[in-house]
Formats: structure tokens, C-alpha cells, sequence
């Protein structure tokens, strides 16, 4: 960094935001990055609950699930950066990453009738390799966005604000439904 860059005058926060959502296709970046963050972790309180409730999972096996999820992010994270390295444009890669979860979330939902918790550890590992890509691509997306005199700090917080509100909301949401429908089926309304 120059000393005259260094010298400039940092620009109020509330005109770098308006800089930032003035740039095309940035309010859809963070609207993407927020639904796609929602759908991904309102599962963090059902998976391990569906497959002691519905096929009948031990403790143990149900806690798999949680390692085979965070597994599947690790491999995601590599395969996202390899393929990022190598050219791949972020968005498609984020696409990418929602095709994997909407594939991982149907093989959760199909293991009950098929009986096979095979397909939901499938399923969950499947989950996390989505997140890991879509994550990370969409991170890659947001930094690219630095122009101007917008600092890579503002995107990486309206990144990971829009993230971080995401999986608050997913998980309460996720909770208050699990709650509900078990309320619903112990009362004997169903």
C-alpha cells in the first residue's frame, strides 16, 4: 500500500455500503448467499434426530452422521479450491454446491422408505460436500468483488453477516419445526 493510499480519506461506512450494493448482481450475491446458508443448516437439528426417530439409529450411529457431515465440508472446501485454482468460475461452482445438497437432501429423505441408513450416511456426507463447495465458491465470489475504493473487509462482513444470520435463523427454524411436528404427532392429530 502506497502512503497516499494510506493517507486517503476512508469513506463513511454507509457510502461504502451503498458502493457495494450499487455494484451489479451484489444484493444477489448476498440474497443467494443467505438462502443458500438457510437451506444447508436448517438440517444442523434434524439429521441426527430423523435417524434415531425414523430408522431407529443408535446414539452412536446418529453422531456419525455429524462427523460424516463435517467430513463431506472438508472435502468440499478441497474440491471447491482445486477447481476455483484451476479457473472455475464461482458461481457456477456455488450452483454446483446447491445441485450437490439438493441430490444429498433426497437421498436423506428417500433412506426412510428404503430403510437404509447407508443412504442417509450418504446423504449427510453428501450435505456437507454441497455446503463445503457452495461456501467457499460463494466466498470466492464476494472477494472478487473488491473495486474501487470498497475494501475486501465490507465484503467479507456483508459475506459473512449474511451467513452468519442465515444459520441462526436456519437452526431456530429448524428447531421450531422438529418441535412442532413432534408435538403435533404426540397429541395425536395426525
Amino acid at each position: 500500500m502506497s502512503k497516499a493510499e494510506r493517507e486517503a480519506p476512508r469513506p463513511a461506512f454507509g457510502q461504502a455500503w451503498k458502493e457495494l450494493m450499487q455494484q451489479d448482481g451484489a444484493r444477489r450475491l448476498l440474497v443467494v448467499v443467505f438462502l443458500g446458508t438457510l437451506a444447508f443448516n436448517m438440517q444442523d437439528v434434524l439429521l441426527e434426530p430423523y435417524g434415531g426417530q425414523v430408522l431407529g439409529l443408535s446414539v452412536s450411529a446418529t453422531t456419525v452422521l455429524t462427523a460424516l457431515w463435517a467430513l463431506g465440508a472438508l472435502a468440499g472446501f478441497l474440491w471447491a479450491t482445486r477447481r476455483l485454482t484451476a479457473g472455475a468460475d464461482p458461481y457456477r461452482q456455488s450452483a454446483t454446491g446447491l445441485l450437490i445438497g439438493i441430490a444429498a437432501f433426497s437421498a436423506v429423505i428417500f433412506a426412510s422408505p428404503m430403510n437404509s441408513w447407508v443412504v442417509l450416511y450418504v446423504g449427510a456426507f453428501a450435505i456437507g460436500l454441497g455446503n463445503g463447495v457452495f461456501g467457499l465458491s460463494t466466498l470466492n465470489a464476494a472477494m472478487a468483488r473488491t473495486k474501487g475504493t470498497l475494501g475486501a473487509g465490507l465484503i467479507l462482513g456483508a459475506w459473512g453477516s449474511a451467513q452468519a444470520t442465515a444459520a441462526g435463523l436456519a437452526i431456530l427454524t429448524g428447531g421450531i419445526l422438529r418441535d412442532g411436528v413432534n408435538h403435533i404427532v404426540d397429541s395425536g392429530l395426525l
